[in-house]
């Protein structure tokens, strides 16, 4: 037989008089592996895009080849370690919002990237002798930096794959952007 929770004084049933502290455990427990997962993910997928593109490509690219790799690597790199630290700030702060200092610092974040990302532009072009195939990586690496910085700090793109058509066409505003946000009022 189980055990159903009986009436308050007032006659209010239990389990509606007083929430279930743990299923929010629970769900706060599962937003912080959540939050690990993701932090970790951003942060690992900046060491192997520097070890395997960055110090990979090193030995068999001109020098010219090199500088304009790094330029596309750079802010593509910023914006993953930014993205990791995020999360797992986010991880340590559940449930509770993110202390005021560093969403000031993810506010100015959000202004700095679009200038890196455009210096790593131009130091592309300018770091190149003249055209090579490289290009096409180079520009695809760029690219991809700026797709993270438009997922974090302005439209959310990240979804599972297979709802990705249909939710991506919602604009919905990323998790950072509103953690960041200064409340009004």
């Amino acid at each position: 037989m189980t055990d159903v929770p009986g009436p308050d004084a007032d006659g209010t049933p239990v389990a509606q008089s007083r929430p279930d502290r743990s299923l929010d455990r629970e769900r706060w427990a599962s937003l912080r592996r959540r939050c690990l997962s993701l932090g970790t993910g951003e942060l690992v997928a900046a060491a192997v895009f520097a070890l395997f593109l960055g110090f990979g490509l090193d030995p068999v690219a001109y020098d010219d080849e090199v500088d304009a790799l790094w330029f596309a690597l750079g802010p593509l790199l910023f914006i993953l370690v930014q993205a990791g630290i995020y999360w797992l700030i986010v991880r340590a702060c559940v449930p509770q919002p993110l202390p005021p200092g560093v969403a000031a610092v993810y506010r100015v974040l959000r202004v700095l990237n679009p200038f890196v990302l455009a210096a790593g532009a131009v130091g592309i072009v300018l770091s190149l002798d003249g055209p090579t195939p490289a290009i096409v990586l180079f520009a695809g690496i760029w690219l991809f930096g700026v797709i993270e910085y438009v997922n974090y700090f302005i439209v959310r793109l990240a979804y599972p794959v297979s709802s990705w058509l249909t939710e991506v066409g919602q604009w919905s505003t990323p998790r950072l952007v509103r953690d960041i946000r200064i409340p009004r009022g």
